[in-house]
C-alpha cells in the first residue's frame, strides 16, 4: 500500500478522492491548510504527495517547493486554474505531475500509479556518481556539477539529463525520455521534454545545440565529447 499525503481544502472533493483511492490500497492522510502541509509531511513521512495550488494559510507552490527541499518524494499537483503557468511554475518548483480539476478519480489513479512504478524504478538505480567530461552527476543526492561548480536543476530538469547521461551517445526518443521520467506514454501535444531540454541547454551554456542534440524525427542524443573540457 502507499501512503498519500492530499493537501487540498474542498472538503468534498477530498473527501471523493480518499474514499477512490482507499479502494484500490492507497492510504490516504488530509491536510486541509498549506500552512500545516509541511509539519504533516514530516510528521508522517507519506510515499508520495497530491497538492492542491489554492490552499489557505500557504500558496500550494510554495509548499511543493518547501517539500522538494528536504525530499524527493513524488508530488502530483491539482489546479482549477486554466493556465499554463500554473503547470510550468509547480514543475519548476519540483512537481512531478499535473492533473485539473474536475478530476477523474480514473486518471487521477492512473498517474498516482505510474509514479509509485517510477519511484521503484528510482530505487534501482545504483548510487555514487556519473561522470562524462566536465559533468558530474550525483544519483544518490540529486545533484549536478558541470567543470566543478554546482547547477541548481528542478526534478524533472535533473531526469531528463540523468535519462540522456545514462545513455550517452544513444539517442533516446521523446516518448521513451518522457516514460522513464514521469511513468507515462507521451500525450502528442506535450512539449513538456522538449521545453526542459531548452532549459537544460541554457543552464550548460548549449546554444547551438551541441552537447544535447536534436536528431530530428527521432529525439535527443546526449553527447560525450562535447561535454569535454
Amino acid at each position: 500500500m502507499h501512503q498519500v499525503l492530499l493537501v487540498e481544502d474542498d472538503a468534498r472533493l477530498a473527501s471523493l478522492v480518499s474514499e477512490y483511492l482507499r479502494a484500490y490500497e492507497f492510504t490516504v492522510d488530509v491536510v486541509t491548510r498549506g500552512d500545516t502541509a509541511l509539519a504533516h509531511f514530516n510528521a508522517t513521512s507519506p510515499d508520495m504527495v497530491v497538492l492542491d495550488l489554492t490552499l489557505p494559510g500557504l500558496d500550494g507552490l510554495v509548499v511543493c517547493r518547501q517539500i522538494r527541499e528536504m525530499s524527493r518524494v513524488p508530488i502530483l499537483i491539482l489546479t482549477a486554474r486554466e493556465d499554463a503557468f500554473d503547470e510550468v511554475s509547480a514543475l519548476e518548483q519540483g512537481a512531478d505531475d499535473f492533473v485539473n480539476k474536475p478530476i477523474q478519480p480514473r486518471v487521477l489513479l492512473a498517474r498516482l500509479r505510474a509514479l509509485a512504478r517510477r519511484g521503484a524504478l528510482d530505487t534501482t538505480h545504483p548510487s555514487g556518481d556519473l561522470t562524462i567530461g566536465s559533468l558530474r552527476i550525483s544519483k544518490e543526492n540529486y545533484t549536478v556539477y558541470w567543470r566543478g561548480a554546482p547547477v541548481l536543476l528542478n526534478h524533472p530538469e535533473f531526469k531528463v539529463l540523468l535519462v540522456l547521461a545514462e545513455s550517452a551517445g544513444k539517442v533516446q526518443s521523446r516518448n521513451d525520455i518522457y516514460t522513464k521520467v514521469r511513468g507515462l506514454e507521451l500525450a502528442g501535444l506535450d512539449r513538456s521534454i522538449d521545453n526542459c531540454v531548452s532549459r537544460l541547454r541554457r543552464k550548460f551554456d548549449d546554444s547551438a545545440g551541441d552537447k544535447i542534440k536534436t536528431v530530428w524525427g527521432e529525439g535527443y542524443l546526449l553527447s560525450p565529447s562535447a561535454w569535454v573540457g
